[in-house]
């Protein structure tokens, strides 16, 4: 059995490579799709997404708080209203009771009755449950590093006041062109009504698909294509519609469940609900980290580090962009931007990075950004290669003993012969050949 499944993977994820139409290009497309099902049944996204529903819960009425403040100021509480009762909408006869209390509850939360301590735990629960959201995102993208502080506080206190209000503009701006002399023209038609009616269903999943593609390209601490965060958007919004729909059928057909559960069967049901949105908004994420890293579907979760040649290919890649833009007089560099512009993960780009900080070929500023150590003419590529090949004392030590004298002379030769190669060559060479 452990055969079949091992010749089936190798098929899909390296056969599949080079397979000419017309069974190439389906097996590279279901290579997606088989990645998703066994890094959901792994269990570590199932963990992160049951982690942000139970946070969720916690954190949804500060958070409409927050929005309902500034909303309140344009006049836009039914806008808040209407995105709320989608949300809620596949739990069916419950979405307006849940609606109409979550309201009651943010109406209710003024700042003469919270006070000092009441406004400062809201605001500690909001920014805390951004935070939470961005780590989710980076453990995704294999981003290992957050934003600093400064950048958390800026970030997150945009999206939490011009969020609101972008969302606001953009429905009072749909609700006037439904209302413009043009829309009535064109409902008095029988075919255009159809298509404005159609248009009206699909709108709501519209939204969702543009909030989902935004949240992939802002949300993690890495730079993320276009092209990956629209196709995970539009993947997870059309995944998000078809479950809430399934979904909705089976609360109306649970009446056993409801009859056991009685009042508490809302509480069950809205979060399975918000885990299961959770769930699909990561899996969507995996998948734009998927498009835009393919290399990294065989392997999944497994560490990506690099190996041998490709560790030390990647080493003087990296010295040659930072050298390159030193020498321009610019620190643009960190270690995300680096990792997008090789091609490999956060998460494999970072020790590296750490391997040649400790070598004392390059650091960091307190902006994050990296530079090297010393001029470059004073960087032997000899003194690269070496030092991501033994990231630590305890990794560059050798085994002893007679018996393996022989490995350790062949591994000895090797080496000699690398910095015979590079000779006296450094850094500068290479930034002098671009």
């Amino acid at each position: 059995m452990t055969t079949l499944l091992e010749r089936l993977e190798s098929d899909l994820f390296v056969k599949s490579r080079t397979l000419p139409a017309p069974w190439g290009p389906v097996l590279r497309t279901l290579r997606y799709p088989a990645a998703l099902t066994r890094d959901w049944l792994a269990g570590e996204i199932n963990v992160r997404a049951m982690s942000l529903a139970y946070t969720t819960l916690l954190s949804l009425v500060p958070l409409m708080v927050f929005s309902f403040s500034i909303l309140k100021g344009f006049g836009a509480r039914s806008d808040l209203k209407l995105i709320l009762h989608e949300f809620f909408k596949p739990l069916g006869a419950a979405a307006n009771e849940l609606t109409e209390s979550v309201l009651q509850f943010v109406t209710n939360m003024r700042g003469d009755v919270l006070g000092s301590i009441g406004l400062i735990t809201l605001t500690y629960t909001v920014i805390s449950t951004i935070q939470k959201v961005e780590a989710s995102f980076n453990f995704v993208w294999r981003v290992g590093q957050p934003r600093s502080l400064a950048r958390r506080l800026t970030e997150y206190l945009s999206v939490m006041i011009f969020g609101p209000i972008l969302l606001a503009v953009a429905l009072e701006l749909l609700s006037s062109a439904q209302d413009s002399s043009a829309a009535h023209w064109l409902d008095s038609v029988a075919s255009f009504a159809w298509l404005l009616s159609a248009l009206g269903h699909l709108l709501p999943y519209v939204i969702v698909t543009i909030v989902f593609t935004a949240v992939y390209a802002l949300v993690p601490n890495t730079r993320v294509h276009l092209r990956p965060a629209l196709i995970g958007g539009v993947t997870a919004g059309i995944a998000w519609a078809l479950v809430g729909k399934i979904f909705a059928a089976l609360i109306v057909y649970s009446s056993q469940l409801i009859a056991i559960y009685t009042g508490f069967a809302i509480v069950l049901a809205t979060l399975i609900w918000v885990y299961l949105s959770w769930l699909i908004l990561l899996l969507g994420a995996q998948l734009a980290f998927y498009v835009q890293f393919p290399q990294y579907l065989r392997g999944g979760r497994e560490p990506a580090w690099l190996t041998g040649s490709a560790r030390e290919a990647a080493a003087l890649a990296l010295m040659v962009l930072i050298g390159r833009d030193y020498r321009a007089g610019a620190t643009r560099w960190t270690a995300n931007s680096l990792a997008a512009e090789i091609g490999a993960a956060p998460a494999a780009v970072a020790p590296l990075l750490d391997c040649l900080r400790q070598a004392g070929l390059l650091a960091r500023t307190d902006k994050q950004r990296w530079l090297p150590a010393r001029d470059p003419a004073g960087i032997a590529l000899s003194a690269i290669i070496e030092a991501v090949r033994a990231p630590s004392a305890a990794a560059g030590e050798r085994p002893g003993g007679a018996s393996v004298a022989p490995a350790a002379r062949i591994m000895e030769e090797i080496e000699a012969a690398v910095r015979q190669k590079l000779g006296a060559r450094s850094l500068a060479d290479l930034l002098a050949a671009l």
